[in-house]
């Protein structure tokens, strides 16, 4: 169950990075592994993937220092996506941590 929960809590920061800018699976494993989450790529890429044929993201591939990488950019039902997550995080937060304004 933990997994599912943190799977999911990996998805809207993917969605959130990629509403800044495009993202890699190699930058993603890095941001998550600065938020203490050692993340395989047989982890990530399945998740971009999925994101992806769920609509959520868009790829394309570019050529930088020799090498083909590919991009994923948010979609525009990967940022009703977001928000609606942002929503529904803030709310259990505040049930579950208190409200900070109090």
């Amino acid at each position: 169950m933990m997994r599912r929960l943190i799977l999911g809590f990996m998805g809207l920061h993917i969605l959130h990075h990629a509403s800044k800018e495009p993202i890699s699976g190699s930058f993603m494993m890095k941001e998550l592994k600065k938020h203490g989450y050692n993340v395989s790529p047989g982890t990530i890429y399945p998740l971009l993937q999925k994101m992806e044929r769920l609509d959520l993201l868009k790829s394309h591939w570019e050529t930088r220092n020799g090498r083909r990488i590919r991009f994923y950019e948010i979609t525009p039902k990967g940022i009703q996506m977001l928000e609606e997550g942002k929503k529904r995080i803030k709310e259990l937060c505040t049930e579950i941590l208190g409200d900070p304004h109090e």
